[in-house]
């Protein structure tokens, strides 16, 4: 099958996503700064949403642009990783709303959690039918940045019993580690290209 319709709604639905989550901020009551303080916290929330759902909509566009086609097994594993990125816009406000307090904190990471499992899902179910050969395989290797991402999301889960802050700091790390551009994909394409 064709990958181009499966791109086209994975687009379409983190545009949504982004959308809505942008929808949940309120604005303050006020016309000063002071107005400001108690929408932090959802702004906050907004801004490691936002960076979180553009990287993945950035590392879901490199991983299929190494794809050359897709099978049932790859729409349902992404659309495993839409349902869990879809979940975003209300667990981001949860916690925005209710000033970083536990159960909202361990919901956003189970969120995180569960989307990163799925795009490694994903990833996987796409060597898996380009084979272990194919440019995509090649770039990803090991996946040693996707691997340890869950294994901190899983630690982080429980640490928001003790304390959500440090649970959030762990978000915020694995946020930052994907922030640095990774860019073994695009050589990989380019280096293909180059010598076909």
């Amino acid at each position: 099958m064709h990958k181009g319709r499966m791109e086209a709604f994975s687009d379409g639905v983190i545009a949504i996503i982004i959308t809505i989550m942008v929808l949940e901020m309120k604005v303050p009551h006020g016309t000063d700064l002071n107005a400001l303080k108690p929408v932090l916290p959802v702004f906050l929330s907004y801004i490691l949403s936002f960076v979180n759902v553009g990287l993945y909509w950035n590392n879901h566009h490199h991983m299929l642009s190494a794809a050359q086609h897709v099978n049932g097994k790859i729409l349902w594993a992404n659309t495993h990783l839409l349902f869990w990125l879809s979940l975003m816009p209300f667990t981001t406000a949860w916690m925005g709303e209710n000033h970083f307090a536990t159960w909202p904190v361990i919901l956003y990471g189970v969120v995180l959690f569960m989307a990163g499992t799925a795009y490694y899902i994903l990833s996987r179910q796409l060597i898996a039918l380009h084979g272990n050969d194919s440019t995509l395989a090649k770039a990803v290797g090991k996946d040693q940045k996707g691997k340890l991402s869950v294994i901190i999301y899983f630690i982080a889960i429980p640490i928001a019993f003790i304390n959500p802050t440090i649970s959030l700091i762990m978000y915020a790390s694995v946020t930052a580690i994907w922030w640095i551009p990774d860019r073994r994909i695009e050589k990989k394409i380019v280096n293909h290209e180059v010598k076909g």
